[in-house]
């Protein structure tokens, strides 16, 4: 059984990435800074059933998951281009580690990923089904295992798979048209309006 004395030293440390997470699910600074102090309300109500030696940082991302399902799925989205623009500046500075890590060795995936733009990333991410993009949030930007998410998420790991594979191959074909209509890919191989016309 977890001391809430010790709260601060061990929960307060994955705070930043909490909140990244909180506003990629949000897309609104404003509701992200919410979910955050909701979640961290919660926790550390909740701390003293936390189980030691358990993951912390998956304990967190459930509570914050669960916040963000309960209260905020249900609001309707605020779009204000200048937030987002800032969002889409954070998430992907972060992405990317800043300029250090942009400097170091990168697979052939991260340089299509740099030669697309950061909206494009991100609405492709964002066209995501909910069912789809919070996995794919947790898995490929936090870095959680299938158990993790099947945790976090409290379904089988089997579903979360499967919609990690779903989620994988929209994210996937979305980028692939982006990256067509801006001729760093070729199209794909099929008989074009103008063949047949021809």
């Amino acid at each position: 059984m977890a001391d809430q004395a010790d709260f601060a030293d061990q929960a307060m440390e994955h705070m930043p990435a909490l909140y990244n997470a909180a506003l990629r699910m949000t897309r609104n600074p404003a509701d992200a800074e919410d979910l955050l102090q909701e979640t961290y309300l919660k926790a550390y109500r909740g701390f003293g059933g936390f189980q030691e030696g358990t993951n912390l940082r998956a304990w967190l991302y459930r509570i914050l998951t669960n916040s963000y399902i309960n209260t905020y799925r249900a609001k309707q989205r605020r779009p204000d281009e200048q937030e987002l623009d800032e969002v889409e500046d954070h998430y992907f500075y972060n992405r990317l580690g800043g300029l250090e890590a942009a400097r170091q060795g990168r697979s052939a995936e991260d340089e299509l990923m740099d030669s697309l733009t950061d909206a494009e990333v991100k609405a492709a991410l964002e066209d995501l089904p909910e069912n789809f993009r919070l996995p794919v949030l947790l898995a490929d930007v936090e870095g959680f295992s299938y158990k993790e998410i099947a945790e976090i998420l409290d379904i089988p790991m089997g579903t979360v798979m499967s919609r990690l594979h779903r989620g994988r191959k929209g994210l996937e074909k979305r980028l692939y048209d982006f990256a067509v209509t801006r001729g760093l890919a070729e199209p794909p191989v099929a008989v074009s309006s103008s063949d047949e016309a021809g």
